[in-house]
């Protein structure tokens, strides 16, 4: 298998000055550029999730958070001074990598060999006293990525709807208890799940300090949820695609192959009449 998606902090600190690695802060929310703008890793350039790692459009064809083109997807890739020989270093203010996995996922997809989450964020990398920063970073633009084609596997609206009605693979959502269940919805327009699917809350895949769980503890929480289903056998999906890509990160650190992703996730399935689990 190829390089642990997951870094540490100590990890970092020994490359972190080597010419071809280059750090992302890819935190998402209505404030975090700024937060970014006052207080970031030193180096770190700013990736945004909502321009940048999606194009909002209707949500009923898509979801809240569908990928750009893979055209769009190489240019920003390119505009950020990425080419195929950056070790790419991706963090969030979330601890453990919510829309920085997204980000892992999309260049992982694109076929990029060298990229990797920073276990335990922001909040890590400021308890080990990393270097900090509120400079403006310098970024050095590139010629598009040479991408070709999204490499890892995806499924569409369509075919989550068969796999619903038939019970022919796993339907995980990532979601907490509380919108899986119907109890609350926070940000989509309905509370509930897509019938047949099961609840594995992305936070699960965390310890007390926010940080993944060992590859171990992984590999068995996996096993064992999926019974033996192959990796095309599952779906893994959320609110909008962003934190589904966390549990296929946690996947791949424990040594598993990468499910499928639902990109438009409930956001999509909740707007298209389509059957819904709601609260009782």
């Amino acid at each position: 298998m190829s390089k642990n998606p997951l870094i540490s902090v100590a990890e970092l600190v020994a490359i972190k000055d080597k010419p071809n690695v280059l750090v992302c802060d890819a935190s998402a929310g209505p404030n975090a550029r700024a937060n970014y703008e006052a207080l970031h890793l030193e180096g770190a350039i700013y990736v945004d999730p909502e321009t940048q790692l999606a194009t909002p459009a209707d949500a009923s064809k898509g979801g809240r958070h569908p990928l750009p083109t893979l055209e769009k997807f190489s240019s920003i890739l390119g505009s950020l001074g990425i080419t195929p020989a950056s070790h790419v270093v991706i963090y969030d203010d979330k601890q453990a990598g919510n829309a920085a996995a997204r980000f892992w996922w999309m260049l992982k997809a694109v076929g990029h060999k060298e990229v990797q989450v920073l276990n335990g964020g922001l909040q890590s990398a400021k308890a080990a006293g990393y270097p900090m920063s509120l400079q403006k970073e310098k970024v050095t633009p590139k010629s598009p990525y040479p991408a070709k084609e999204w490499e890892l596997p995806r499924v569409d609206l369509n075919e989550v709807k068969v796999a619903s009605e038939q019970g022919s693979n796993v339907i995980v959502d990532v979601r907490s208890s509380e919108r899986f269940d119907g109890i609350t919805e926070p940000i989509d327009l309905i509370a509930g799940h897509i019938p047949g699917a099961i609840n594995i809350p992305f936070t699960t895949n965390l310890n007390a300090q926010g940080e993944y769980l060992s590859p171990t503890e992984l590999k068995e929480k996996y096993t064992k949820a999926f019974e033996g289903k192959r990796a095309d056998e599952i779906i893994v999906h959320c609110g909008s695609g962003i934190t589904a890509c966390h549990t296929l990160l946690a996947m791949a650190a424990a040594g598993l192959e990468i499910p499928k992703l639902y990109v438009g996730s409930w956001s999509e399935w909740s707007r298209n009449d389509l059957p819904m689990v709601l609260a009782k």
